[in-house]
């Protein structure tokens, strides 16, 4: 049977953000819940090995996940097993509404929704994500020193992180279903100046191979001439976007052109009692570190604005 809710604070999204700032939320003895339809963590759960985390020279990304956890709910976070399909504003409190029926009803809400890289949708892409399929060249590329890399996609990103590879690979293929750039030109002329990248044009990708534990090669067809090629690499990077999950509130929130959550310097959106923190929100780049940093500036503003309009209910009184 479907309930209401009372809190303080409800975060949406149980990723490193929103777990941080369940802990300062918590820690300020405010009431406070994380709902995350899937593990506490988000994608940092998945990823196999982290080692940019300052603190922690390696350790994997679902313990890393763990210990996030638990630290907040020391703290007194509450963690529910929850999809969120809408937030909305009524009068003061800000509502959450679940998948299940339940509303969580609060002062503030902090999202920490996230989003998802865009996948090939081939096979092999899921088997080795983690075991050289990767979505983020900052966070994986050290992992396949002197090994050759493929990036796949045209557009800013992938010749950006492309060229941002050839710090560890040996090689790197930049492989394009067209016979062009999207990248900026000077992306580009960047990219064509680096002795260690190769672009493969007008090619797609049909399946990624490899043993148990490790991809080796890709298998790909030209477009034009429909020839078919197997290609000796280490390590796949897709980078054809992403997609923030950034459209959960009713109200008309303030987004860029990529849809991101666009905030001021307390995390605050352009709706009053709603804050945004991670990836989701409009940022140079996602890391776990720019997270959780935003997830400590979303609790602590969140905990201002409702002292502001606790003071505000006293004097109505």
């Amino acid at each position: 049977m479907a309930e209401e809710k009372i809190y303080d604070v409800v975060i949406v999204g149980g990723g490193p953000g929103g777990l941080c700032a369940g802990l300062y939320a918590a820690r300020a003895k405010r009431k406070t819940v994380s709902l995350e339809m899937y593990i506490p963590g988000g994608q940092i759960a998945n990823t196999e090995e982290v080692e940019d985390y300052l603190g922690f020279e390696h350790i994997s990304g679902a313990e890393l996940a763990m210990k996030f956890s638990n630290h907040a709910q020391k703290f007194g976070l509450e963690i529910e097993s929850e999809e969120v399909v809408e937030v909305y504003c009524d009068g003061d409190d800000r509502i959450a509404k679940c998948a299940s029926g339940n509303t969580y009803r609060a002062k503030a809400i902090i999202l920490s929704t996230g989003g998802s890289p865009i996948k090939l949708g081939i096979p092999g892409e899921e088997e080795y994500s983690g075991k050289g399929v990767s979505y983020c060249a900052i966070c994986d590329g050290a992992f396949f020193k002197d090994q050759v890399m493929a990036v796949i996609g045209g557009g800013d990103a992938a010749v950006e992180e492309g060229s941002f590879l050839t710090k560890f690979a040996s090689k790197v293929y930049i492989i394009h279903r067209r016979d062009e750039l999207r990248a900026a030109k000077i992306i580009q002329e960047r990219a064509f100046a680096n002795k260690k990248i190769e672009f493969i044009w007008d090619t797609v990708i049909d399946s990624i191979e490899g043993t148990d534990k490790q991809v080796n090669s890709i298998s790909l067809t030209n477009k034009k001439s429909g020839e078919k090629s197997s290609l000796a690499v280490g390590a796949v990077f897709p980078f054809l976007g992403f997609t923030p999950r950034s459209n959960l509130v009713r109200e008309n929130i303030r987004k860029d052109q990529g849809g991101y959550i666009i905030t001021d310097e307390k995390m605050e959106t352009s709706v009053k009692g709603i804050f945004a923190c991670g990836d989701v929100r409009s940022q140079l780049v996602r890391q776990v570190t720019n997270a959780v940093g935003d997830g400590t500036t979303a609790a602590v503003a969140a905990e201002k604005y409702i002292e502001e309009l606790e003071d505000k209910l006293r004097v109505k009184k």
